[in-house]
């Protein structure tokens, strides 16, 4: 079933086929939920180690001073408490996300640590960008793409409001490449990833969906392709702790 097939009938929830319609209502339930404890349960759920992907991220992205970028599903502002500052007075940075609930973690988060001035905040969908053409020198959006009802519409969008030559990168859950890791992954996915979600945040079921809806995004070559469909030029893939997360970055034509 194709992106555009799945938008205009039934996609995926998690393991459970839902119509399409319903999708971003469900996903964001999920995302009120879990956002006041939504930055310890990262720490807990990856030992921190996702600063370390967020940090090989941000190396990729190299921001500049003075240019433009946006953040898609910001969430609580991990890349954009840190890309605001290296792009200056003169340049911008656009905080979007879908969900009210994230956006405003995001916003307090920069706020608190004194990044204002070059920073705004936008709720918006992925699949329909309130942003010109040619507008932005760098598009990110990490762990957020999964969550997305369109994929490759969403990353189409992406690439109607990049300038020419400008890039885009997309952090996300993939699949395991080391032999022998994905029995291992499963376990901790489907028994412990709940258990903490209960424990922590008294959630057990949105952290259940988080498993399924990793094992229901697009593998490493999978998502690669789409990148190209969607009108990209080079695609690189950076696999990081044994393929559980990649890094797509992406050149517009």
């Amino acid at each position: 079933m194709t992106e555009k097939e799945q938008h205009e009938g039934t996609t995926h929830f998690g393991y459970q086929n839902v119509p399409a319609s319903e999708k971003a209502r469900k996903v964001a339930e999920v995302f009120d939920s879990v956002a006041p404890k939504y930055d310890v349960m990262n720490d807990l759920m990856s030992f921190g180690v996702h600063r370390l992907w967020k940090h090989f991220a941000l190396k990729l992205v190299a921001p500049r001073a003075g240019e433009r970028m946006l953040d898609l599903a910001t969430g609580t502002g991990d890349l954009a408490v840190k890309i605001a500052p290296k792009l200056g007075p003169k340049g911008e940075l656009i905080a979007s996300d879908i969900n009210a609930s994230m956006l405003n973690e995001g916003r307090s988060r920069l706020v608190n640590a004194g990044v204002v001035g070059n920073v705004r905040y936008v709720l918006a969908s992925a699949e329909v960008l309130p942003f010109p053409d040619n507008y932005f020198d760098c598009v990110t959006i990490s762990f957020g793409l999964r969550n997305v009802t369109d994929k490759l519409e969403a990353l189409t969008e992406m690439n109607r409001v990049l300038k020419p030559g400008g890039r885009l990168l997309v952090l996300e859950f993939s699949q395991p490449v080391v032999p022998g890791l994905k029995p291992i992954y499963d376990v901790y996915s489907f028994k412990l990833l709940p258990f903490m979600g209960q424990v922590v945040a008294r959630d057990a079921d949105s952290y259940r969906y988080l498993a399924e809806s990793i094992r229901m995004h697009p593998d490493q070559e999978k998502l690669k392709s789409m990148i190209y469909e969607a009108g990209f030029g080079q695609v690189d893939i950076y696999n990081m702790s044994g393929g559980i997360v990649a890094v797509h970055r992406g050149f517009k034509l």
